[in-house]
């Protein structure tokens, strides 16, 4: 019996297709998203692990893993996130079906620290207003554009998964000192990590520069708003490659406005792209990237890698390395023993 994988054509680098393809026993299986919804379905209906793009607003609805898609999909045994996150899928609604589900964590760790600091140069060396001066000859002085260093400030990193701890790492380069606040880590493994550990109001009380690095979660929704930012340091700059929707964008449109936080430098949007008009888009003081800060060809070549690597050992029977629903993985196995290898 093939064992079968099935995507849509988001761009995805050729690695994952080129490993999946080279084993005899797995059938992949490329949708595309402009063809017939009842067509695709088809697809689905055998299929035993759907590798889903991570970012959500590139997902139609329709794909997106609920309980409805489930509910055409018998023999799915996993749900693979193309990246870290995984938006797109109801984790939940998944363990109730004893559907596992697997991410690639760590994929895009170094790409993403070094966007988090890069933002934090451009906000507070001010690269991006003086770029935009240029490009405009809008020219006063050059004092106009003075910024700051970042050595000897402090950060505060919500969240020191693989990310965070490499963020950790580049900032104690830069002669910064290093807070964190994650709630599933001890403070022994805190202080392991290279940050100082601390509680979350404490953090954002003490932090020259707040830089979040937690996934999205019902938890993590929101967790940023407008008391948040007010209990900041007057003139802190907050930063986020982490995903829209755990900072209110108007609370913080609102504290930039008024002068509370003196920047702000975000690769994450709760809609994406962000409307035109969005207010954060339109104050100087804000460095805006496009969820680009894990899309670079190392971290995007090391993801689709890590897939088919992880997709082929689940097939075999062997236990992923990256699950975000654990207490499915006895289910799995015994789903997998039924489907390829019956008495």
């Amino acid at each position: 019996m093939k064992k079968k994988v099935v995507r849509f054509d988001f761009w995805l680098n050729p690695a994952f297709d080129t490993h999946l393809r080279s084993i005899p026993e797995i059938d992949l299986a490329v949708c595309r998203h402009g063809d017939d919804d009842a067509r695709n379905l088809d697809a689905f209906r055998d299929a035993h692990i759907y590798h889903i793009c991570a970012a959500r607003d590139e997902v139609p609805s329709q794909w997106w893993v609920t309980d409805a898609l489930l509910a055409h999909c018998p023999d799915l045994l996993c749900v693979s996130s193309s990246g870290a996150g995984y938006d797109p899928i109801d984790v939940e609604a998944c363990t109730r079906r004893g559907v596992l589900v697997v991410n690639q964590s760590g994929c895009n760790a170094d790409s993403v620290a070094e966007h988090a600091l890069g933002l934090m140069l451009s906000v507070k060396h001010r690269i991006a207003e003086s770029d935009r001066v240029m490009r405009a000859a809008a020219y006063t002085t050059r004092e106009d554009l003075m910024g700051n260093e970042i050595r000897g400030l402090t950060v505060g990193l919500i969240g020191l998964g693989n990310i965070g701890r490499r963020v950790a790492l580049l900032a104690k380069a830069f002669g910064m000192r290093v807070l964190a606040s994650d709630p599933y880590l001890s403070e022994d493994e805190i202080t392991r990590r290279g940050a100082i550990p601390v509680s979350l109001d404490a953090l954002l009380a003490q932090s020259d520069i707040v830089s979040v690095h937690c996934p999205r979660t019902p938890e993590t929704l929101n967790m940023l708003a407008a008391d948040q930012f007010r209990s900041m340091k007057q003139g802190a700059v907050f930063i986020s490659t982490a995903r829209g929707g755990i900072h209110d964008e108007a609370s913080l449109a609102q504290a930039l406005r008024d002068g509370h936080l003196s920047g702000a430098g975000l690769d994450v949007w709760t809609v994406e792209p962000p409307a035109r008009d969005n207010p954060l888009l339109m104050l100087p003081n804000v460095t805006a990237t496009y969820h680009t800060a894990g899309v670079t060809h190392e971290a995007r070549r090391n993801a689709a890698t890590m897939a088919a690597e992880q997709i082929e050992m689940m097939l075999r029977g062997e236990r992923a390395p990256r699950i975000v629903n654990p207490d499915v993985w006895p289910v799995f196995q015994e789903r997998h023993r039924q489907l390829f290898q019956p008495v």
